[in-house]
């Protein structure tokens, strides 16, 4: 097969801890390529030098193709935009004269592009207002219209639903039927399995292994990504009894985005919410917690009803929220790790208007320690710390 990208001895390290360490990595034209490994295990870092937006502190990357097109686990869009306008970004048809848009034909081949993805988007419809799993659609419309010879997809389906992921993975064989080569991250096996050619294994920023696809079975892959082979009964669901029910909801309504929505979650469960992209999943999450409340119906949390209009009334409640977008809603980037995790339990260090910075440090290195955080010190930004390790620290 023909080479189109040669990734040879990089690394890169983050105030003092080292993300990636001679990491290597070989593509060939039309090979889906799979690139897995735990949280942290420098997936992200590694793809976002590929693509330009971070420069290693040593190695080489060599590319004989023209275009790489990148869609992030962490999706870069231009809110203020449009659906259009987006796609089009840096590659916009103009008229003859005057160097105007041609916002027709950036309209027009928006909507066939969207088309193939069979999403349902308006291309004037303005970025900002798309949900996740929408920005995701235009995401890869963009690297469509790119005609991109390498697309790296980082978790691309974290956001989509069954239905659209099958949608995904089709879009996918048909690029690679083309000739066009796709990166693959993901952590779900089944995706993996179906889809790649070629699976690359990375663990503490380190290449660990590189098998063809048919060549490795999920257990062995399992394996290679936590550095030891686990037992059945680590390796599969645990057998374990529902306690009480903590969490009750009847009849739970918010005009336009769901109605009638009646759950019950017990002690040591875990309950999945699924629907196609717009059902109202994340709807039914931010009215929980408080940040869209719902209009009609009742909650109740240990058999009390309570009322949750606030995340501030979700917290007192004992109910916390990791969002589909940490960046925008689970951190503040420019705080230090120490400072987000504490930030939504302040009170339990302060003394009156005024931080007990001892005990906030205590308990933040606690947390960080338990979650495995790996950052140079509690004080560094968590806007530093890599995608993996900014998940641990707002789940921290």
């Amino acid at each position: 097969m023909d080479s189109l990208l040669q990734v040879e001895e990089v690394s890169k390290t983050f105030w003092g801890i080292q993300a990636l360490d001679r990491v290597r990595l070989t593509v060939q034209r039309g090979e889906i390529h799979a690139v897995t490994g735990e949280n942290a295990a420098g997936k992200s870092t590694l793809m976002r030098i590929i693509d330009g937006l971070e420069r290693a502190d040593s190695g080489n990357i060599r590319f004989q193709g023209q275009r790489i097109s990148m869609i992030h686990q962490e999706l870069l869009p231009f809110p203020e935009l449009s659906v259009s306008e987006n796609i089009w970004m840096g590659q916009e048809p103009h008229l003859g004269f005057g160097g105007w848009l041609d916002r027709r034909s950036m309209k027009t081949r928006s909507q066939e592009l969207l088309a193939r993805l069979a999403v349902s988007i308006d291309p004037d419809c303005r970025m900002g207002n798309l949900s996740i799993a929408e920005q995701q659609s235009v995401a890869i419309a963009q690297a469509l219209a790119r005609r991109a010879d390498l697309i790296i997809m980082d978790e691309p389906t974290s956001a989509l639903s069954e239905r659209e992921s099958e949608l995904l993975f089709r879009i996918i064989l048909d690029l690679k039927q083309s000739g066009v080569a796709v990166i693959y991250i993901s952590h779900r096996m089944p995706e993996i399995f179906r889809l790649a050619d070629t699976i690359t294994v990375m663990r503490d920023g380190r290449h660990v292994a590189t098998r063809p696809a048919r060549e490795i079975d999920e257990k062995e892959l399992i394996a290679l990504m936590v550095g030891r082979e686990l037992s059945a009964t680590a390796a599969g669901k645990h057998s374990r009894d529902p306690g009480a029910v903590v969490l009750e909801t009847h009849g739970l309504c918010r005009s336009g985005r769901f109605r009638d929505v009646s759950l019950t979650l017990r002690r040591g469960e875990i309950l999945g919410l699924a629907g196609l992209m717009g059902a109202g999943r994340s709807d039914v999450a931010a009215a929980l917690f408080g940040l869209a409340p719902a209009t009609t119906g009742s909650i109740a949390v240990n058999g009390q009803t309570v009322r949750i209009q606030s995340p501030a009334d979700a917290l007192a409640c004992r109910i916390s929220m990791v969002t589909e977008d940490r960046k925008k809603y689970g951190f503040v980037p420019d705080f230090s790790v120490k400072e987000n995790i504490t930030l939504s339990s302040l009170e339990r260090y302060s003394w009156g208007p005024f931080i007990h910075l001892h005990a906030e440090r205590k308990v933040a290195d606690e947390q960080i320690r338990k979650f495995d955080v790996r950052s140079a010190d509690r004080d560094q930004p968590v806007k530093t710390l890599s995608g993996g390790n900014q998940q641990k620290a707002v789940l921290a």
